[in-house]
């Protein structure tokens, strides 16, 4: 299995970055460049330098999503975790020195089941879920949590000091703040809902996030699907608060699937993705809004998924997931794109 997943990297290194015609009302992009072709690739986030990205990744005969890291061109694909349990949500330390991720693998070598489609679209929130760091090559690896439940989606303040998370440990999602180390933990949300996805502005003194916040019959449903470690994600807004969680308040009021919300360089707008243009919500696209909810605009036109924008330290390129020139049904890939 590692000699057939090297082989598979080392092909997939050898391709080419390709360049992609986009659609003519996606006027904020330019020079779009596909950086992977095969599989299911997802959480693309660079390194401060602008070097590199560090991105969830399953293909091959991989069962679940595993980390990589890549250099910035699609170049040098190499795999940080250690092939065991389910990773997501990734991250690299200012300093380029560590990295961050979440795993399952302390709960056991194999996949945790999938989530259970028949009851609809949900989010399987694995207990077994805890933060690790380690060496971007995949050395030292220490866990930062431990605690029961959910531990995940975390990222880093731009200067390093402070952890943001999303974690189930006191009964409902909510973001919590920690040191490197895992030190220091402080519950920074304590409204009902799922508050998660968050990051830092770039002068590190603000967050932003998705949230829900049921309401009258919605809340015996959520509360029913967080007891089975479940969540359904299709009602989610945007919002925006203090880093330590203070003056929190909506951005986006479209009662649509919104995620993966990421800050402008200024802290003035956000990137995010959104449902919201689709009736059947099955389509998502990324937007941008300002962050008092006003000037929004819609960014990508592609007819099946893309999300999980995030700029590059100087603001000149765009690196995104999407389904776009996918050559089989369910393939997301990472691309990369000048900002207009």
């Amino acid at each position: 299995m590692i000699a057939l997943l090297v082989l598979l990297l080392a092909m997939a290194a050898e391709v080419e970055p390709t360049a992609l015609t986009s659609d003519s009302r996606e006027v904020h992009l330019a020079n779009i460049q596909q950086l992977t072709f095969a599989g299911e690739n997802a959480e693309a986030y660079w390194s401060a330098d602008g070097k590199q990205l560090i991105f969830q990744s399953k293909h091959g005969d991989m069962g679940c999503d595993q980390i990589f890291t890549m250099d910035a061109d699609g170049h040098d694909v190499r795999r940080v975790s250690n092939g065991e349990g389910r990773c997501t949500c990734s991250y690299f330390f200012p300093d380029g020195k560590r990295v961050l991720y979440a795993s399952t693998q302390a709960s056991g070598k194999e996949c945790p089941p999938p989530p259970d489609y028949s009851k609809g679209y949900v989010w399987r929130l694995y207990s077994g879920y805890e933060i690790f760091t380690a060496n971007p090559d995949g050395t030292d690896v220490r866990r930062i949590t431990n605690h029961p439940g959910y531990d995940a989606e975390a990222t880093i303040s731009p200067d390093g000091k402070t952890i943001v998370f999303t974690s189930l440990r006191d009964g409902d999602l909510d973001l919590y703040t920690m040191r490197p180390d895992g030190s220091k933990v402080k519950r920074i949300t304590k409204e009902l809902g799922y508050d998660g996805g968050a990051f830092f502005s770039r002068d590190g003194t603000r967050l932003v996030w998705r949230a829900s916040r049921p309401k009258g019959d919605e809340v015996a449903a959520y509360r029913a699907l967080l007891a089975n470690n479940e969540i359904k994600p299709m009602n989610l807004e945007i919002y925006v608060g203090d880093a330590d969680g203070k003056n929190a308040r909506q951005v986006t009021k479209n009662g649509a699937a919104n995620f993966a919300p990421y800050f402008f360089p200024d802290g003035k707008r956000i990137i995010f993705a959104s449902n919201s243009a689709d009736p059947k919500g099955r389509d998502f696209d990324l937007w941008i809004v300002n962050d008092d909810g006003t000037g929004l605009e819609r960014v990508t036109y592609n007819d099946t998924f893309d999300g999980f924008p995030m700029f590059s330290p100087d603001g000149k390129k765009l690196v995104f997931a999407s389904n776009r020139n996918a050559k089989e049904r369910g393939e997301t890939n990472l691309f990369v794109a000048d900002w207009k």
